[in-house]
């Protein structure tokens, strides 16, 4: 599918269980785009995080930033940022999660490390925010049966939910599409779907609300 106005770096955001990867999936195999995707299931602590926090955060968080880290590098040796790339996460969500789950100490040795780091991360030509409420959240973090993520706490994804609002709705520095994802089926409703495309093809500037509208 060859856009002239198609973005060249599309970024997706969100909190745990909004469909970021199924809707970076989606919009890759439209678009015949490259795809990056966070890989959360690669983290060693993340199980052991969910279950008891407090004992595993700062080396949970320091394991991700260093693999987004490794991921941009690859991406800059290799210029999958041409013509077209589709990730599941931006560079930044990685301080918003450490401000949430990490103590002072820590995130004091976090902050450290990530200054000490060259990231250069480039900013997207759009970026996609997908909320939804958390009662939402929980339910389809429960449907998918996840093993590791069964002890998430409703406090966890409450946390994390504000944190995103909080962080977008001070966010300019990229075109910003939020799109209201609780009554959103990008599998099944093709309706949904193509009406998201176009509203992803016609955000070129500034910040825009999506929300599917029933034929």
């Amino acid at each position: 599918m060859n856009q002239p106005n198609l973005p060249g770096f599309v970024a997706i955001e969100g909190p745990i269980g909004v469909g970021k990867t199924t809707l970076a999936r989606r919009l890759a195999d439209t678009f015949n785009s490259d795809l990056i995707l966070e890989g959360a299931e690669k983290n060693p602590f993340l199980e052991k995080f969910y279950q008891d926090p407090k004992s595993v955060a700062l080396p949970t968080q320091l394991y991700f930033l260093f693999q987004r880290v490794k991921q941009l590098q690859e991406l800059r040796q290799s210029d999958l940022f041409s013509p077209c790339t589709i990730a599941d996460y931006l560079m930044d969500k990685d301080r918003l999660f450490a401000r949430v789950t990490l103590d002072d100490d820590e995130l004091h040795l976090y902050e450290q490390v990530h200054a000490n780091l060259t990231l250069d991360a480039p900013n997207p030509d759009l970026v996609i925010y997908l909320q939804a409420p958390v009662e939402v959240l929980m339910s389809r973090i429960q449907n998918r049966g996840r093993d590791n993520e069964r002890p998430i706490s409703r406090e966890y994804i409450t946390q994390i939910s504000d944190a995103y609002t909080h962080y977008f709705h001070y966010y300019d520095q990229s075109p910003l599409l939020i799109v209201n994802a609780s009554g959103l089926d990008i599998v099944s409703n093709e309706n949904d779907y193509n009406q998201l495309v176009q509203r992803i093809l016609n955000t070129q500037s500034g910040k825009h609300y999506f929300n599917p509208t029933t034929l």
